[in-house]
């Protein structure tokens, strides 16, 4: 871990349960390391692209046709979602001598980009609502991920494309005494930083959110919610007016590294690129690179039909503003701008090897819909209109890493978002896009530049670490009051 020591406020999460999950499958990997070392040779993961099928989907911008010919290029960008986009498009403002591609498998934002649960959060996972033991860069990616936000509103401007960006606040809310208390704690210390949160009580959280589950809520001003396919629109549009050139059906399927890296596609057509960028999230370890850095956990997320603004006051989310809440299987909710509630998280799901394995549906749509009730009773029968889940790269403490890997340092990423990509993307890409200048110095005392990840065991350990750690957190955890 490289991001200094964290002081956690007391509140599970799921960053606990897959840095225990790691423990558990390091002592085992006490009595087998040698298995460790050769499975990836007896296990090879899958290279799983499932279809994007969610209601974001439905704004997916139009393809661009396939890789047709062989290509020589500067920088080749594997993977079209936030990061790939966003690093294409700074790279060519950084360095708009140097010709740029984006090489997408599927279409752009097929993946955790333009599936995600919509929340556009400050800060990294790890230091949400986590002081380190440098307050005061706590307090710098605070203002560093505020003023992004503001930049993507900017940028949705500049390209015409509304990509619903709302700022109304986000709030974390708790389900316990215990949580709310270290919350407070919490906000003290960060409002003597200088940051603008708040705690609140569990009255104010009924009233901005009609229920009466929460025992108080942790108040950002500055986040928010976006219609997550659209703002990969954005970036589309500001990438090739940048001058980037953007492949989408075209997935690379081996990678031969060397001062010149050379990229073989399904189609058989080559490119050469003298740097290549790494973003493909959850799917990395896929080629080759950051295998034991992530862990590819699946998550699920429902979403119901429009209500109307009436049935909404009836409901009373007044404040139409997205929250989450503090447990290990975290849950976390929304409103589109037609008044759809959509609620994702829960029992976190690992198949096997990062495979497909079935994606148990059936059961979480079950979980959805009960959490769902539990908060809002009034919506007792009410089914979901449409339902999704994809993987996401969690790392095992929550913690970020963005940086120059490989045999010849010509290979940048952004990787272990933890579910705040929608916001840090961006912010990596333009990171990336420094780095591959040789310009990275203004970011060297950002503790994600560059940062090793804690270990993640191979297979068979990280299933039997994650499922043993999982059925111990649904034994032991106390379910949220109704």
């Amino acid at each position: 871990m490289s991001n200094g020591d964290l002081k956690p406020t007391g509140r599970t999460s799921r960053r606990r349960f897959l840095r225990d999950s790691a423990l558990l499958g390091g002592g085992a990997l006490l009595g087998a390391g040698g298995l460790n070392l050769i499975s990836p040779r007896i296990w090879r993961e899958p290279l799983a692209l499932d279809a994007n099928v969610s209601f974001w989907a439905r704004s997916q911008a139009p393809r661009n046709a396939a890789l047709a010919q062989d290509l020589s290029v500067d920088v080749a960008v594997l993977g079209g979602g936030l990061t790939g986009l966003s690093a294409a498009l700074f790279i060519r403002h950084v360095s708009p001598q140097k010709s740029v591609v984006v090489l997408e498998a599927r279409g752009c934002g097929n993946g955790a980009s333009g599936r995600n649960g919509a929340m556009v959060l400050t800060m990294t996972a790890d230091r949400y609502m986590n002081f380190s033991s440098a307050p005061a860069m706590d307090k710098q990616i605070y203002n560093l991920t505020a003023g992004n936000i503001r930049f993507l509103s900017q940028l949705s401007a500049a390209t015409g494309i509304d990509c619903e960006l709302e700022t109304p606040g986000a709030l974390q809310v708790f389900s316990s005494a215990r949580d709310a208390a270290a919350a407070r704690e919490y906000v003290r210390q960060a409002r003597d930083l200088g940051m603008p949160v708040q705690f609140w009580d569990a009255g104010q959280v009924r009233g901005a959110l009609g229920t009466n589950v929460y025992e108080g809520g942790f108040f950002d001003p500055a986040s928010g919610h976006v219609h997550p396919m659209k703002l990969v629109h954005v970036f589309i549009s500001a990438a090739e007016g940048a001058g980037a050139r953007i492949y989408e059906n075209t997935e690379v399927v081996g990678l031969e590294e060397g001062r010149e890296l050379v990229l073989h596609t399904n189609e058989g057509r080559v490119v050469r690129a003298k740097s290549l960028v790494l973003a493909s999230n959850a799917f990395t370890p896929n080629l080759g690179f950051l295998r034991n850095s992530v862990v590819p956990v699946r998550e699920h997320i429902g979403m119901t039909r429009p209500f109307s603004e009436q049935e909404l006051t009836e409901i009373g989310w007044r404040s139409r503003m997205p929250f989450n809440d503090s447990r290990t299987e975290v849950f976390f909710l929304g409103l589109t701008r037609d008044g759809r509630i959509h609620i994702g998280g829960g029992t976190p799901g690992y198949h096997f090897n990062n495979g497909s394995g079935g994606s148990g549906a059936a059961l979480a749509r079950s979980e959805l819909q009960r959490e769902l009730v539990r908060i809002y009773p009034r919506l007792a029968g009410t089914d979901f209109e449409i339902q999704w889940d994809g993987v996401v790269d969690w790392s095992l403490d929550a913690s970020p890493s963005v940086g120059t890997t490989g045999k010849y340092g010509n290979v940048f990423y952004g990787i272990g978002y933890s579910g705040h990509g929608v916001n840090l993307t961006s912010i990596f890409g333009r990171i990336i896009a420094d780095l591959e200048a040789g310009r990275g110095d203004a970011w060297r005392d950002y503790p994600f530049v560059d940062a090793n990840l804690y270990y993640v065991p191979n297979e068979p350990f990280r299933w039997l670490a994650v499922k043993s750690e999982l059925a111990w957190y649904q034994f032991t955890e106390p379910p949220g009051k109704s």
